[in-house]
């Protein structure tokens, strides 16, 4: 069975952390090229960060330099550190397949505090 589940999320101030994890099963992990995504209140879902099955990572500007995308292949986990968070990454945080996508989890909720 497909099924992605994503966890970490929670209710931090400005200038925190948070560890988001995703466990994917139901695919063939290291075929798939992983991303997180997130979507604010009244705001189309967007393209976070990217990591291929090699490891070779890509962000969005606004992430840079402070979110870090790693995956554990073995236990087909993925990850995204947070730092350095700012209020307006507040939103839904979900993972997915770049390339094949599949139903969407529950994902996790990240709420910044100013």
């Amino acid at each position: 069975q497909v099924q992605l589940v994503e966890s970490g999320g929670g209710l931090v101030q400005a200038g925190g952390s948070l560890r988001l994890s995703c466990v994917v099963s139901g695919i063939v992990f290291d075929l798939h090229v992983m991303a997180w995504y997130r979507q604010a209140p009244g705001k189309q879902r967007e393209l976070v960060a990217t990591i291929t099955n090699g490891g070779v990572t890509n962000y969005m500007d606004s992430v840079k330099g402070r979110f870090t995308i790693s995956r554990d292949n073995a236990r087909k986990l993925v990850y995204l550190q947070m730092n350095s968070l700012k209020p307006e990454d507040t939103a839904a945080y979900y993972c997915n397949s770049l390339w094949n996508p599949m139903p969407w989890g529950q994902g996790t909720q990240v709420t910044v505090s100013s």
